[in-house]
């Protein structure tokens, strides 16, 4: 069977290369809960600030706040760990 390429070490097919970067960065898992924890914490608190308006008479409606202070105080707290974790290492 001259001229058949050897099968490839299966090792080296699917593992990285030494020192090669993971998928998309190391922090990862900092910056998408950065990213959700910021989101979580101004659409929460721009629902609070600004209702909505709703119905043909145009009344408004506010975001109920025993929904919303615990929401966006969750936002406020995963942002502040990634932050400390991004800065930190």
């Amino acid at each position: 069977m001259s001229g058949v390429p050897p099968w490839p070490d299966p090792v080296e097919a699917f593992l990285p290369a030494v020192g090669a970067t993971p998928f998309l960065g190391e922090d990862l898992i900092p910056y998408l809960v950065l990213a959700l924890g910021a989101a979580l914490l101004v659409g929460n608190v721009a629902a609070m600030a600004r209702p909505r308006r709703a119905g043909e008479n145009g009344e408004t409606v506010r975001a109920p706040a025993w929904r919303a202070v615990p929401l966006a105080l969750v936002g406020l707290v995963a942002s502040i760990w990634a932050l400390a974790t991004l800065v930190a290492g």
